[in-house]
């Protein structure tokens, strides 16, 4: 007893341990994992997408009262990042707090804009909300019952989005009229007699084996409901504003330049799209000597296949001739297939780290491949529950082109965007936010650049594969005339559709699609070129001061292991590489 007591007082005598403040890193770590987790709370379809079913139940908050909080926390947050001592970081630390400060303002001022208030267009919004379902999983009871509640939930959005379009009228922030007539197409087929007749009643017309049969016949009697008394109503009030009051309302003409800030708008957008100080007129003039560059690359292929008349008249022979084209758009799909499992085995020839992750290759949906562009990629969930998803256009396949299809992989899957955005994801040591970083300019601009990859893989050995190439190439080129054209030289829909198709063989139906597209998001499509231009110069700065030493499968490991950065942080890390030898 006398030996505990003595021990009791020997303790009261030691220092009672104090915890140790939190560092400057993991203050700024703190930081990160509260905003992902507020932005997954916030963009709750993002977040059941890459597989964090915590919100599963619900759609996102589009009010305009939500916006509003939305945009004074933001500004909130950037003081609290602001308090932390950068200096007192790692140099990789320091680049986490740079990428977030930038992304944090970039959001700041997107809201300032107010283009929020065009909420849908044409490929995106509430008529393509049913195409989730694709994307989620459906394994447990909770998952369709999650799905249900979002259903009964959607009245709710549709008519915070009214309120904003509303806005969107009476301020002039609109989009053009031409553009937006697509639409109410596209709502019609969410206003169904039969509700499993809907899209959005696909998870109920096959069930996952784990669910009971009696739970199964609940759940679409709940689901059959929701659809007849909260979905088909809420789209048939939606589309009587639509059609009535927000049609009458858009703009007549097509550009950026017709909203109040227009100028200033666009300017924005061009810096957020590209990362770059450049302004609109040297963009255009950028386009404009690319398209001549590769118009003379072209002639060299036109001449190397024998074909005697003008390039015009082989852009209009690579648009017609029946040899190019696949009768059905199952053939384009297997087409499509084949030519992945040609190119898959062919990436360890330039690259050392290759993405655990595999992708597929599917249809776009049907209802929404008229009025879509000719692919696009989905990206994998992070959780491993779902492969990326190559999606492949096959609405009238007699306008699909085989010469294109090489390079249109190539962007779409590997050694493009699959390839880049897999391997991001699986970058562990990196912040959440920055396994998921949207830098248009580096991930569009690397799609672009895997495209030329085709020449060192022995992908263009066709000639007019080779031509699908340097089209792809011409296509972004044109995309830097044709979007600056409208939006800040007030061109015309028709003159963007007529440069385009002086400049490069994709068929009316593609260009027409494409420069729609660009009517409605405007600046986007500048990202692809001005990113591959700074891709391709990199690499060649790089080659240049390495000479011998120079790896390309180092180079590329430099260039993705970062995940997507801006691009004159790129431009810093390989700088920083060249220096370091290349090691």
């Amino acid at each position: 007893m006398k030996f505990l007591n003595g021990l009791c007082f020997a303790m009261l005598l030691l220092p009672i341990p104090v915890s140790a403040a939190p560092s400057e890193s993991q203050r700024l770590h703190d930081l990160f994992d509260r905003e992902w987790d507020y932005h997954m709370q916030r963009r709750p379809m993002w977040a059941s997408i890459l597989g964090d079913r915590r919100w599963n139940d619900r759609w996102p908050d589009m009010s305009r009262q939500g916006t509003f909080k939305h945009e004074l926390r933001q500004k909130r947050v950037m003081i609290d990042l602001h308090r932390l001592d950068r200096s007192k970081l790692s140099s990789e630390d320091q680049l986490n707090y740079d990428l977030f400060e930038q992304s944090l303002q970039r959001d700041i001022e997107d809201l300032s804009m107010m283009l929020y208030l065009m909420p849908l267009d044409h490929r995106h919004g509430v008529q393509t909300m049913d195409e989730y379902a694709s994307a989620l999983r459906f394994e447990t009871v909770k998952d369709y019952e999650d799905w249900i509640k979002r259903l009964e939930g959607l009245p709710v959005m549709l008519d915070q989005i009214t309120e904003l379009m509303r806005e969107g009228i009476a301020r002039g922030i609109v989009h053009s009229r031409v553009v937006m007539e697509r639409v109410p197409r596209q709502l019609a087929k969410h206003i169904v007699e039969e509700p499993e007749h809907s899209p959005f009643y696909k998870p109920f017309r096959k069930f996952h084996r784990n669910i009971p049969e009696g739970e199964q016949l609940r759940m679409e009697s709940e689901a059959w409901t929701a659809i007849k008394e909260d979905v088909v109503p809420a789209f048939q009030k939606f589309k009587v504003f639509f059609v009535e009051k927000y049609l009458p309302g858009c703009h007549s003409n097509v550009g950026a330049w017709q909203w109040p800030h227009g100028k200033r708008a666009y300017d924005f957008l061009c810096r957020k799209f590209t990362t770059t100080s450049s302004s609109a007129d040297q963009i255009h003039k950028t386009g404009l000597s690319e398209v001549q560059r590769i118009r003379g690359e072209m002639d060299a292929i036109r001449e190397k296949v024998g074909f005697k008349g003008s390039l015009a008249e082989f852009f209009d022979h690579l648009r017609t001739d029946p040899k190019f084209f696949y009768r059905t758009g199952d053939e384009l799909l297997q087409g499509y297939r084949a030519m992945s499992r040609r190119i898959d085995p062919l990436m360890v020839k330039v690259f050392r780290v290759l993405p655990r992750m595999p992708y597929g290759i599917e249809p776009i949906p049907a209802k929404t491949a008229p009025d879509t562009t000719t692919a696009y990629y989905r990206w994998p969930a992070p959780d491993g529950s779902r492969a990326g998803t190559y999606f492949v256009n096959l609405y009238m396949p007699e306008t699909r082109p085989k010469w294109e299809m090489m390079a249109l992989s190539l962007h779409e899957a590997v050694p493009g965007h699959h390839l880049q955005i897999a391997l991001a994801q699986e970058q562990n040591d990196l912040p959440k936010f920055r396994r998921h970083l949207s830098v248009t300019a580096y991930i569009e601009g690397w799609g672009l650049y895997a495209e030329s990859l085709g020449d060192e893989l022995g992908l263009y050995d066709d000639p007019y594969d080779k031509f699908g190439q340097l089209t792809y190439e011409m296509w972004r080129a044109v995309r830097l005339v044709v979007d600056t054209g409208m939006h800040s030289k007030k061109w015309s829909r028709d003159k963007a559709i007529e440069f385009f198709m002086e400049n490069a063989p994709k068929t009316r139906q593609d260009v027409v699609n494409e420069i729609d597209r660009y009517i409605a998001w405007p600046g986007q499509a500048l990202a692809y070129k001005i990113g591959q231009l700074k891709l391709s110069e990199l690499r060649a700065t790089a080659s240049k001061a390495l000479g011998a030493e120079f790896d390309v499968k180092a180079f590329h490991d430099v260039v993705l292991q970062s995940g997507a950065v801006p691009l004159d942080i790129l431009t810093k890390r390989i700088n920083a590489w060249i220096r370091a030898g290349g090691k």
